[in-house]
Order: C-alpha cells, then sequence, then structure tokens
C-alpha cells in the first residue's frame, strides 16, 4: 500500500514505470494540506505507451478469447483482494480525498461487490438465436469485447467509479487505459497492482496520472481507443462526446444531477427528514446524484424545515478518520471556492439562508483543510442555486402545492439522473416515480445505487447506464452469424 510521501508511477504494458520526462506533481490530504505522495506526471507520450499495450493486449487476443469463465475468475480473484484490504483501501481513499472513514468503508463493500457481480456477468454476455431469413439458414449473434477502452473517471468516488468502469470491461474481454483524478489518484494505482496479482495478463489494465486537462483529451482523441468511458462535469462531458465523435467511438457518459427529493404532506416526516438529509450531505454533498432540491408540500413545509434544521446542527463536521464525523472534506480547493460563490450567489439573488453558507471553525491540524458547513437555503425554483450543480452540501427547500406541481418542478431542470419520492401512498409514490424523468427514483429511501440496477441518466446528465447487465452490452459489439445449411450449393448466379 502507498506510504506517505510515496512516489508512484504509471501501470504501462504490465511494467510499473515513471513518467518518460521524470515529472511528478505533489498530492496532498484536502483535510489537513498534508502532503501524500510525488506522483507520476504523464505526458502524451505515455498515454501512446499506454494504449500501445492496451492495443496489443487485445489484439493478440489473449484476454478477449479468453473463456469467459476464466476471465471471470480473474475479476472474482480482484473482488477478493479487495476485500483483503478494504481497510487499509478506506484510509488511503479518505487521506486523498477528504471523505469520511465510514462513507470509504461503506463504499469499499460496493466495490467488492461490483466486481463480483461482474464476475458473474462475464459468462452471461449472451448473443441470440434469431427466426432464420429463410429456411436452407442459421441465423444467431454473439457478442463481442469493443476493443481499447478509455476509462476517465472522477474525483468524488476514485475507486468505485474506477470499478464501475473497470469490473464490466474486463468482464467483456476489453482492455483498457484507465485515468484517474489528478487529485485522487492512489487507489487507482493500487487497482493497478491488484489486477496484476489476479492475473490480469500484461497490457490489459494500464494506469496513467498526470495534472494537465491535456492528459484525458488525447486519451478521448487517441485513434487506437474504441471506447471512452467518461464520468465528471456536464460540460466535461459535452466536449468528449464532441471530440469523441471525430472518430466515431462508443461513448457512455455520466454526468451532473440536480436531483430532487421530493416530499408530500403524507410522508413519514421523520424518515423523509432523515432521508433527505443523508441524500444532500453524505460524501459532504460531492455526488451527482445528491438530492440538493427539497421539494415540500405546503401543508408540511414548515414542519420539515424545522426537523431537518435541528437535525442538521447535529451533523459532525472535520476529522475524515473519526468514525463519529458525518461529513468530511472537499476535495480540491476550486472546488471549495466554487461552494463558496454558489453561496453568495444564493444570497444575492434573495434566497433565504436557514444554516451554514460558510467553513466550519475546527482546531489543528484541520485549520488549513478544506471544510464546508452544511448550508440550506430556502429558495425560488428560478434562482440558481436551485438550477445548477453546485456539488457541495447546500441544499435547497422549495414548495409546491399538489402532485401536478410537484413533478412540474421535478422535471424542471436540465439534469435527470436521480430522485427521490416520500409519501405513504404507494400508488401516488409510483405515479410520481414514472412521471419524474430521470434515470432512477427511490421510493422513501435515499438509497438509489446498487450492483446489478441500471444507473444513468436523462437529458444532460449523460447516456448510457452503469452497473446493470445491458452495461456489459456497452463494452461490446453485436456479431450477427449466418450460416447456409441447404442440401443443395449456392449458385447465385447461375452460370
Amino acid at each position: 500500500m502507498i506510504s506517505e510521501k510515496a512516489k508512484t508511477q504509471l501501470l504501462i504494458g504490465g511494467e510499473w514505470r515513471g513518467a518518460e520526462n521524470g515529472g511528478t506533481y505533489e498530492d496532498s490530504n484536502p483535510a489537513t494540506g498534508a502532503a501524500l505522495a510525488d506522483v507520476a506526471e504523464a505526458s502524451k507520450s505515455d498515454v501512446d505507451a499506454a494504449v500501445a499495450a492496451a492495443r496489443k493486449a487485445f489484439d493478440a487476443g489473449k484476454w478477449p478469447s479468453m473463456a469467459a469463465s476464466r476471465r471471470a475468475k480473474i475479476v472474482a480473484k480482484m473482488a477478493a483482494l479487495i476485500a483483503e484490504r478494504s481497510e487499509a483501501l478506506a484510509l488511503l481513499e479518505v487521506r486523498d480525498n477528504g471523505k469520511t472513514l465510514s462513507t470509504a468503508k461503506g463504499e469499499m463493500g460496493a466495490i467488492v461487490d461490483c466486481y463480483e457481480f461482474y464476475a458473474g456477468a462475464a459468462t452471461k454476455n449472451y448473443g441470440e438465436t434469431i427466426p432464420p431469413p429463410l429456411p436452407t439458414y442459421l441465423a444467431s449473434t454473439l457478442r463481442e469485447p469493443v476493443g481499447v477502452v478509455g476509462a476517465i473517471v472522477p474525483w468524488n468516488f476514485p475507486l468505485l467509479l474506477a470499478s464501475w468502469k473497470v469490473a464490466p470491461a474486463l468482464a467483456a474481454g476489453c482492455t483498457i487505459v484507465l485515468k484517474p483524478a489528478p487529485a485522487t489518484p492512489l487507489t487507482a494505482i493500487e487497482l493497478g497492482k491488484i489486477a496484476l496479482e489476479a492475473g490480469v495478463p500484461e497490457g490489459v489494465l494500464n494506469v496513467v496520472t498526470g495534472s494537465t486537462r491535456e492528459l484525458g483529451q488525447w486519451i478521448v482523441e487517441h485513434p487506437a481507443i474504441d471506447k471512452i468511458a467518461f464520468t465528471g462535469s456536464t460540460a466535461t462531458g459535452k466536449i468528449v462526446a464532441a471530440t469523441a465523435a471525430q472518430t466515431l467511438k462508443r461513448v457512455t457518459l455520466e454526468l451532473g444531477g440536480k436531483s430532487p427529493s421530493v416530499v408530500f404532506d403524507d410522508a413519514d416526516l421523520d424518515g423523509a427528514v432523515a432521508g433527505a438529509l443523508y441524500g444532500i450531505y453524505y460524501n459532504a454533498g460531492q455526488t451527482c446524484e445528491a438530492r440538493s432540491r427539497v421539494l415540500l408540500q405546503a401543508g408540511i413545509y414548515d414542519r420539515f424545515v424545522a426537523a431537518f434544521t435541528e437535525k442538521s446542527a447535529k451533523l459532525r463536521v472535520g476529522n475524515p478518520e473519526d468514525p463519529q464525523t458525518h461529513v468530511g472534506a472537499i476535495t480540491m480547493r476550486e472546488q471549495h471556492e466554487k461552494i463558496k460563490s454558489y453561496c453568495q450567489i444564493g444570497a444575492f439573488e434573495g434566497a433565504k439562508a436557514i444554516f451554514g453558507g460558510c467553513p466550519p471553525s475546527l482546531a489543528d491540524p484541520f485549520t488549513s483543510g478544506l471544510f464546508w458547513s452544511p448550508t440550506a437555503f430556502e429558495a425560488d425554483p428560478s434562482h440558481r442555486i436551485a438550477r445548477e450543480e453546485i456539488f457541495g452540501p447546500v441544499v435547497t427547500f422549495v414548495r409546491f402545492e399538489n402532485e401536478a406541481d410537484a413533478v412540474a418542478l421535478a422535471n424542471d431542470s436540465d439534469y435527470g439522473l436521480s430522485a427521490s419520492v416520500w409519501s405513504q401512498n404507494i400508488g401516488r409514490a409510483n405515479r410520481v416515480a414514472r412521471a419524474v424523468r430521470c434515470g432512477t427514483v427511490a421510493i422513501n429511501t435515499p438509497y438509489a445505487i446498487f450492483p446489478g440496477v441500471p444507473f444513468g441518466g436523462y437529458k444532460q446528465s449523460g447516456y448510457g447506464r452503469e452497473l446493470g447487465i445491458e452495461t456489459m452490452r456497452s463494452y461490446s459489439e453485436t456479431k450477427s452469424l449466418l450460416t447456409y445449411v441447404g442440401e443443395k450449393p449456392m449458385d447465385p448466379f447461375r452460370v
């Protein structure tokens, strides 16, 4: 496991090496500012080498043509190794990302589940036998791996979101160039070590780290990459899609969100308050599916806001390594400044601040860390803080009158990733769930993401799905097979 102030390397073609130019950049702990590692600063030539290694591994055929059952065993071995090292991996994620220890430990369980799920899916990427076009033919389809995958992951869930891409890509028989976010590269490096130990052949998984935007850009542009799997902001996702179109790469995009919690007046108030609190403040609000808009029916508005405010005051903000902490650090200084600016925008536009809106007062060694207090505003649906993704622990409360009003408000967004609906009227809850235009709706729960349940968005929240069995198709090509079985030889020209 990476020790503090280590010097990391790139994984290319099964070998660990420094960047070609010898460059590094410093990675630090956002909670304390302490240096964690000197990380290899890959250049375009390093990306070229990683892609060449992935291309060679794919074209040689050892991995894509390997029996699916054998690939499954290797992916399952990765799950077992991650489970064995989950404590150390969780702590590394906490120090690199700033998330709380309890959150990181929960993620490790989900990561193990992800690899186990796709280990099982490796043998179930079925083709079909289809009705023949003529009586003298057999017709079928099979699924073949799409090729070399460029996997670009963000900083909010570094190992989890890398795994959402690496696990199905490996299971399908693809080779991969994985680029972690510059701010959180350390668990991706550990994942590379685990893959080699599990038996993933050299060149099948390559890990390149770097601090420049050009690194990801070149991966998207690279003519030898067949597919891009990207998670990040909607603005960057649009650039990725436009760039990948120049080489007609397959693309899946899991992008931003401004997800609602819709709370009706017949909801279990205690459960809805607790669920909405978790839905926005877990991972310090740094999650694309955070339920950052809480839409409240008028009859319970005041009671809900009062109860939510009371519970929020009990949240512990600070030391991410303390198991009792609820809200950890903001991962990057740029994100900390963005959250601050949105709170200022909310006040300028006339939203009513209820609590928070500033960094908390913390003792050493966290005085120089990047923290933000849980924050809430009463807002108008037209306010920017109620429409734009903040990606921090900031919630807006908006009032509605009836079911039609609730659906209209929920859908009045450029995004469509997730939602929660809170009502004890199960008929109404399901009507609203069907009417809300987003990829995942959780009824009477804040939990919406599980291996085996497809996850992805409508509208500007992206396209494609992760985590489901259908995800295997996005890492596969469909090949049609037609076999002539007639007794007479074919003679179309009759000459």
